[in-house]
């Protein structure tokens, strides 16, 4: 089986967000799939993808406040044409990267008990954000 479709995140503010609900709400033909990969790629440069710990919001906070202290919007950039949040959006993507692949079996991502998936929204408003989906594996 294969399957590739984009997904359309709504929009959100600057920080890190859960989106694991919203991206496999999106691909309900992952039931079919007994052992598989998911790779999703997001078609942006100032946003990025990631997996980590999806109980506690303070690892998403802690994460926003590192990113803003390391690569500061106050800094003597180039790039300045759309806005100051530009291009340290930019360096963050560069540095969480835009793509995650995952494992897939009866049915689902593997993801360990605490993980979850996130989009790294690093403008101050970068609107809706698309993610192109690309599922291949075996029938359960």
């Amino acid at each position: 089986m294969w399957l590739q479709r984009d997904i359309t995140l709504r929009p959100r503010a600057r920080g890190v967000h859960l989106v694991t609900g919203e991206v496999l709400g999106a691909l309900p033909e992952l039931e079919e799939v007994g052992v598989g990969l998911l790779h999703l790629l997001l078609l942006h440069t100032s946003a990025s993808l990631t997996v980590n710990e999806n109980a506690s919001p303070d690892v998403r906070r802690d994460l926003e406040t590192w990113f803003g202290a390391a690569v500061p919007e106050d800094f003597t950039w180039t790039h300045t044409l759309e806005g100051p949040d530009d291009m340290p959006a930019h360096v963050k993507a560069s540095l969480m990267g835009p793509s995650l692949t995952l494992p897939l079996r009866h049915g689902a991502p593997v993801l360990g008990t605490w993980q979850g998936l996130y989009l790294c929204e690093h403008r101050d408003a970068g609107g809706a954000r698309t993610v192109c989906a690309t599922v291949h594996g075996e029938p359960r």
